[in-house]
């Protein structure tokens, strides 16, 4: 006869202190990490499976959105700013570290209610889901890179030795979006309106980030710039690259803090939740 009886109760991970919770998540993030990975090629293949262009899909919108901006700023219509590089390496870049944030954002938002069946179905960690579903952003943004140094190649650019350190500099942008990541999934699962919001808000957010054009130095636009974070956690990773200094390193300190801060809030908030959202989803 088994002996081990586990008995579960509302609020039980509080009651074994918040410490306690930390091992609780590392350890089922262990046990489901092969669940993790294959809701993660599940969604991936999923996305381009009927597809006939597929994975040229993530060159394509970047492309197009990058020569909109330049037919516009030759027009007359919007102004680029002195940005002292090709535009399209400039921008195509950006638009890199931008759709690792937003493509996550949106795909980890919509990770439980995609799974809404499974999760009434079979009793594992939910965090899987939420995982999986921001991986995507990280293959998407891959292959945007490769288009990046095709176009360092292109117009004979080199980018800055410290373009190695990429990884490491992406990790609180990565950290950011996954932290919102969880919370935005339970609460598009509560209300099912927070999806469609997010995605009109990610292109309002995009043109008020400096993304595709250069940071203005006066303005509305300017200040909120200095209180956005997005801004850091992409402008200093773009300038690493391209110049291989940091000019506005104390927003990105702050910014990553922040990053952190958010992602293990979250995370735990996520956590202490993830048993009652079988009955919301």
């Amino acid at each position: 006869m088994n002996k081990n009886i586990v008995t579960y109760e509302p609020n039980n991970s509080l009651k074994k202190g918040y410490f306690s919770i930390f091992g609780e998540i590392f350890n089922e993030l262990i046990k489901n990490r092969w669940l993790t990975y294959q809701l993660f090629k599940r969604d991936l293949f999923a996305i381009y499976k009927q597809s006939f262009i597929g994975f040229f899909w993530v060159f394509i919108i970047p492309i197009i959105s990058v020569g909109t901006f330049i037919v516009l700023n030759r027009a007359g219509i919007f102004i680029i700013g002195d940005i002292n590089v090709p535009y399209p390496i400039y921008a195509i870049l950006g638009l890199a570290f931008w759709q690792l944030f937003s493509t996550g954002l949106v795909a980890s938002s919509n990770s439980l209610v995609k799974a809404g069946p499974m999760i009434t179905k079979i009793n594992f960690s939910k965090k899987s889901l939420v995982f999986a579903s921001t991986g995507q952003s990280i293959v998407s943004f891959l292959i945007q890179f490769i288009l990046v140094l095709i176009l360092f190649i292109f117009y004979g650019f080199k980018p800055n030795i410290m373009i190695l350190l990429i990884p490491l500099f992406i990790i609180p942008l990565f950290l950011f979006t996954l932290g919102f990541g969880f919370i935005l999934s339970i609460l598009n699962g509560i209300m099912r309106d927070i999806g469609n919001i997010l995605a009109i808000l990610m292109t309002f957010l995009m043109f008020l980030t400096p993304i595709l054009y250069a940071k203005p130095t006066n303005g509305l636009l300017a200040s909120i710039t200095n209180y956005n974070p997005i801004y850091y956690l992409i402008s200093v990773p773009r300038e690493i690259i391209l110049m291989g200094t940091i000019s506005e390193w104390k927003g990105y300190i702050i910014s990553g803090i922040r990053s952190i801060i958010v992602f293990i809030v979250c995370l735990i908030i996520f956590h202490l939740t993830e048993t009652r959202i079988t009955e919301r989803i």
